[in-house]
């Protein structure tokens, strides 16, 4: 299924696997002795690439497609799959699961690193910017820094309350309103660049996430998918190429899976599965898409809504009507077996890399988005 990729067009490249320097301590000397495991897995990680070097989003928020451009062929039977929620609610455990890891084979390293014990009492972030990886079947797994998070927050404002990263071209922001226009950038470019979303939520009464899908709908409008024509001249400014309409069916948006982890037995049952649904109709029943004719299907088959049941600590689970496994093992099929949007027309796994970061400085600049910034940074809910 890959395609042939830049130098030798028989030699696929290496397939972007494991996540070095996150895996917890002792991770490896279960059923073992005298820390043989450890070291092994030490020695592992020490072969491995720095994965800071290969973030598409640095924690200065640049796109950066050097070091991941040899990773992706000329392949055009690919797929992209994103990840977007809050800190700690399994995002890289959910992409760890669709790109087939099995934790039970000791030794391991998953593609994704999974918050640790540590980093969860140091209260920190596992993830930054925007983490790639890309499996054998051509399937590339976007898994993204924790939006509403208190740590990137915390590392992202100076004494004066300022903001140490530029967001929005121009605009000198705040390190609150900064943090807040950072999580709609991050959706609006995983809406604009992905073929499936994935929108993460912690249980079932917390509708920050969908209140951020709704506004990355709202201000998505005008930045058009990495295939598009629009992206083609590099005369015109990011400014005027933002300012230029898009043509007809360049308006553009990834299917969307809703998807509510550690919900509790007492909310898991089949009358809140069902008033999130209908919740889930009425917010995104208008839901951008490529076509009308992909509007109806997508509307035929309903938005896609998935309820993950907490996980002990010792990693079992009794819910009373699925199983954390099981639950997991269906969003994967899901995302596996799903009809996606489709780009406006065919590229390659390199051109989609190229031209995503074409997308994301559309999004720097985007009048849209630096309009809604100045709408809240007058409002008053946030200090200039």
């Amino acid at each position: 299924m890959a395609g042939s990729g830049g130098g030798n067009p028989n030699t696929a490249p290496k397939i972007l696997l494991a996540k070095p320097g996150l895996v917890a301590a002792g991770k490896f000397s279960r059923g073992g002795g005298g820390g043989g495991a450890d070291d092994d897995a030490a020695a592992l990680r020490s072969r491995l690439p720095s994965v800071g070097s290969l973030n598409l989003l640095s924690d200065s928020w640049d796109f950066q497609i050097d070091r991941f451009l040899p990773f992706l062929t000329d392949n055009t039977e690919f797929t992209v799959v994103g990840v977007i929620g809050p800190p700690g609610v399994g995002k890289s455990t959910i992409l760890n699961e669709i790109y087939g890891f099995d934790s039970s084979s000791p030794g391991m390293l998953p593609p994704f690193g999974v918050e640790s014990e540590e980093t969860r009492m140091m209260a920190r972030h596992s993830t930054v910017g925007i983490e790639p990886r890309v499996s054998s079947e051509r399937i590339i797994l976007l898994d993204t820094q924790p939006v509403f998070s208190p740590s990137v927050l915390a590392e992202m404002i100076r004494p004066d309350g300022s903001s140490t990263i530029s967001v929005i071209s121009g605009q000198s922001l705040s390190a609150e309103l900064a943090h807040e226009m950072m999580s709609i950038q991050l959706g609006v470019l995983l809406a604009s660049v992905c073929h499936i979303i994935i929108v993460v939520s912690e249980g079932v009464h917390d509708a920050s996430m969908w209140r951020l899908m709704m506004t990355v709908n709202l201000l998505k409008h005008g930045i058009p998918d990495p295939s598009s024509t629009a992206l083609s001249h590099p005369q015109s400014s990011d400014k005027e190429a933002a300012n230029k309409p898009l043509e007809s069916g360049d308006e553009y948006m990834a299917a969307p899976i809703f998807v509510h982890t550690r919900v509790r037995d007492h909310d898991n049952t089949p009358q809140n599965f069902q008033a999130l649904q209908k919740g889930l109709a009425q917010c995104f029943g208008t839901y951008s898409s490529v076509s009308e004719g992909q509007d109806a299907a997508r509307g035929a088959q309903g938005t896609k809504l998935f309820l993950v049941p907490a996980k002990g600590k010792d990693g079992s689970s009794r819910p009373l009507y699925e199983s954390y496994a099981s639950a997991l093992w269906k969003v994967r099929d899901q995302v596996l077996s799903m009809t996606a949007s489709s780009f406006s027309r065919t590229v390659s796994e390199r051109e989609w890399l190229k031209n995503s970061g074409k997308v994301w400085e559309l999004i720097k600049n985007s009048p849209t988005i630096a309009d809604y910034s100045t709408t809240l940074q007058t409002s008053g809910l946030y200090r200039k």
